[in-house]
Order: C-alpha cells, then structure tokens, then sequence
C-alpha cells in the first residue's frame, strides 16, 4: 500500500480528530463538570495517569495529531526516565541532510527533538484528510471552552447508532458535543485498544479520563513545578505570619508591663 494511503488508513480508523464543523454551529453547550486532580490553584498532576495518557496519545492520537510544542525530554515531567525518553526518541524517523547525491536521508530522533508529526506538512494533513489539517494538540485544551471537560465529554460523547432524529451524513458520526453533533472522524477510543503498563483496565472512560489529563499537562507541563513551588511560598509566609504574631505579642507585653 503507498505510504500517503497508509497514513490515511491509520488516520481514518485511530485518529484522534476533534470535531470539524460539518454543519451549522448550534450555540454551545457545557460539559458536565468533572473533578480533576489538577484543578484549582494548588491541583496537581498524576503522573500515573500522565503516563497511561501518553501511551493513549502516542498509539492513537499520533497518528493524526502532532504536538510541536513538546519535545521529548519533556517527558521527563510525567516520570519518563532518560533511557525511555532515548529510546522512545531513537525509534522516530527524522529528516536528516541531503546525502553526497542530494537526496533526502532519515535520521533516528533525538531527546531534544520535537514530537515528531505525522504529516510532513499542513498542507499535505489537509490533502490526505479531505482539506482540513487535523488540529496539533499542544494548546488544545487551552483553545477549547472548558478544557479538561469538553474534551472527556467529546471522546465518550460518540453515539452508535445515533439517537432518533439526530442530523446524518454520508461518512460522519454522531458525537453530543461536536458542533453541529457531526464530525468525520470515527471514534478514536475502544475497550482495550490499548494496554496501560501497570496493568490498568483500559475502558474508553479510562482511555479518555488519562488522554485527558495528558492533553491538559501538554498545555502547561510546568504546572506541578509551579504548584510545588507555590506550595512553599504559602508555607514560608505563614511561618512569617506566625513569628510577626508572637513577635508583636512580646513587644505589646514588654509595653504594657512598662
């Protein structure tokens, strides 16, 4: 099979394509609200369930999606060691200079390279997926309304068949929380399709909850540092608030008794 044919067939069966309008956008609605470890001022990431994410990310999602704000040393923030990180790097094909010849040669990934894209191009995603270029998924739960919710409600949110009276077309599927509830995309996550190395049950929930938290990591993988530190700083400034306290009792005793 030619490789462009290949790819489409991967992209057509796994791929993690998130809702292209096909029809008119209705007005949005909100996701049911979930409650993430990472939310709030002090959330912090799972890294258990970072990892089973990427193992979604990299076996379904990659097929399709790129991710060109990530490299693959930053991969040591959801607890990849170094030796996993060069391997996982070294199994990826790169373009590498042109030979004596001046033709194109390949080279094995490095750690410091950026996720490797499917495509070799937005415009050849956009030719091989019937003119649209599948959206990259570093800022993909920064750009969608609600995030972390919108994006677990839209990978369980696939229903087949569709409900009674639902809008149809040719080649698309039925999703709750695709605009227009179409999209062209078949759904990406099925029991099972993965297998999650500590031996977690991979349901489609699991898959999406995981895949989830990974995307939302990938949009500000510097939050568990950030929290960390800011952890310390409220630390530090209540032991501060506590010796004003005692010190300012000891002056006004000292003052009283005077």
């Amino acid at each position: 099979m030619p490789h462009h044919a290949t790819l489409k067939s991967f992209a057509l069966l796994a791929g993690l394509c998130l809702a292209t309008p096909v029809c008119a956008a209705e007005p949005a609605a909100t996701p049911p609200h979930h409650s993430w470890r990472f939310d709030g001022p002090l959330g912090t990431f799972d890294q258990g369930s970072l990892q089973r994410g990427f193992v979604v990310y990299d076996r379904i999602c990659s097929t399709c999606h790129g991710m060109r704000s990530l490299t693959y040393n930053d991969l040591a923030g959801i607890g990849l060691s170094q030796k996993a990180i060069g391997d996982l790097a070294h199994s990826k094909q790169f373009p590498g200079p042109l030979d004596e010849d001046s033709q194109p040669t390949t080279r094995p990934g490095t750690p410091d390279d950026h996720f490797k894209s499917p495509f070799p191009s937005d415009a050849a995603a956009a030719a091989m997926m019937g003119g649209v270029a599948p959206p990259d998924q570093s800022r993909l739960a920064l750009i969608k309304p609600h995030g972390a919710d919108w994006l677990y409600a839209f990978l369980t949110g696939y229903r087949m068949p569709a409900p009674a009276g639902a809008p149809s077309a040719p080649g698309k599927f039925y999703n709750d929380w695709a605009d227009g509830h179409l999209v062209g995309m078949p759904p990406p996550l099925v029991n099972g399709a993965v297998t999650f190395p500590d031996g977690t049950p991979a349901t489609v929930e699991q898959q999406a909850k995981d895949v989830t938290t990974f995307l939302v990591w990938a949009s500000d993988p510097h939050r568990n540092a950030r929290h960390h530190i800011g952890k310390g700083v409220v630390l530090y400034l209540i032991v501060l608030l506590l010796l004003a306290y005692t010190w300012k009792k000891k002056i006004w005793k000292r003052l009283h008794g005077a």
